[in-house]
């Protein structure tokens, strides 16, 4: 399947950073991206661009047949080579270490893309919010989605009928939005407190990686379940994927880290990573399970939690915890004893100002862990 632009004439394609094109001057601007970079440049390079002329040159890029980077320019991952087929070249988050790099086909996203569009329902009448740089892939393939469809991508929540969203920035964004009618998340698993503030809206959660993108997806409160294509494998309770969209170079069943189960008909629980399963005492502890309880408690904003070496019981929990400002470390500590069991209370709390993150708004777990050592 090849990649078009979804609109034409006068219909709305970008109102994003005060700027506005129509598909007609998209479309123009493409050609003239084209034309000035001339056609023998092996990469363009939208890493530091404003939002509407990186989505042109990677729109471009993909008309051309030029490979494009789309990368943290703060962060950039050591790449030797380009491969002949590559499209995107994007690196992981680096939320549990520093990014690496990858390189993926325009068909490794594209082909997904009638069933990304099936389960969001969005249509060329959307506005589609995007809420994080694009270097972010969630980010970049919703707004290349978007333009495939016809729609409209746009930084403005009040215009905004659809948006991409990690959890705790749909908290936010939701009250600021009056005509949302579907809010997509991913990046990390969508909590109760997120879900309350989005009553009423419809809500599709996916689940990927940006080694395979699109992995699951549902509409909130069904089931996960695998995207057509798409085969996964339990072995030792971490996930393996094999995945017609998956990036360039990668081993036919890829082992994403996460501990999952596999029910019927293709449903899929994800529990979380499994290098943040804790052992305390024999006790397995996902640390995923624990964030999403403490994230629930009155004056917790943000947690993250990691296992500290333990002489009797192997590991205990310890949580970073960013408080809100209405409750004090004491109270947020017994609010959770009355909610975890034994094993998965924290036995080191440590308060903190701002969590760090990845650009994606995923808690860097990586550097939680390397800050605590």
């Amino acid at each position: 399947m090849s990649f078009e632009l979804g609109g034409s004439g006068d219909q709305p394609a970008l109102d994003f950073e005060d700027r506005t094109y129509t598909y007609a001057e998209l479309d123009r601007a493409i050609d003239r991206w084209i034309l000035e970079h001339g056609p023998g440049t092996p990469a363009y390079d939208a890493s530091t661009l404003p939002v509407p002329d990186a989505l042109i040159c990677v729109c471009a890029a993909v008309r051309q047949g030029t490979a494009v980077i789309v990368e943290d320019p703060t962060a950039r991952p050591d790449r030797s080579v380009i491969p002949p087929s590559a499209f995107l070249l994007v690196a992981t988050s680096g939320s549990t270490g520093r990014p690496r790099p990858l390189a993926r086909t325009a068909a490794s996203w594209v082909d997904s893309f009638p069933a990304f569009t099936a389960i969001t329902g969005i249509d060329a009448t959307d506005h589609v919010l995007i809420t994080g740089p694009l270097h972010a892939t969630m980010h970049l393939f919703g707004a290349v989605h978007a333009l495939w469809r016809g729609a409209c991508v746009t930084d403005d929540p009040s215009r905004a009928t659809v948006v991409h969203a990690v959890p705790a920035v749909l908290r936010d964004v939701v009250r600021k939005a009056p005509k949302l009618r579907t809010a997509i998340v991913a990046g990390t698993a969508l909590d109760d407190g997120a879900r309350a503030v989005a009553d009423g809206i419809d809500i599709v959660e996916y689940y990927g990686a940006a080694e395979l993108s699109l992995v699951a997806a549902r509409r909130v409160p069904e089931p996960l379940r695998l995207l057509d294509g798409v085969d996964a494998d339990i072995r030792d309770g971490l996930l393996y994927v094999r995945s017609p969209y998956s990036v360039i170079g990668l081993p036919e069943w890829f082992g994403v880290g996460d501990l999952a189960e596999l029910g019927d008909n293709g449903e899929l629980t994800v529990r979380g990573r499994g290098e943040s399963a804790i052992n305390v005492g024999g006790t397995t502890v996902v640390a995923e399970d624990v964030e999403r309880i403490l994230e629930t408690l009155d004056g917790v904003a943000a947690a993250a939690v990691v296992g500290s070496p333990h002489s009797v019981l192997g590991e205990t929990v310890t949580a970073v915890v960013e408080l809100d400002g209405t409750a004090e470390i004491g109270e947020i500590r017994s609010r959770a004893r009355r909610t975890l069991t034994k094993e998965a209370l924290p036995r080191r709390w440590v308060p903190i100002e701002s969590m760090p993150r990845t650009a994606s708004g995923k808690v860097a777990r990586g550097r939680v862990r390397d800050w605590l050592a």
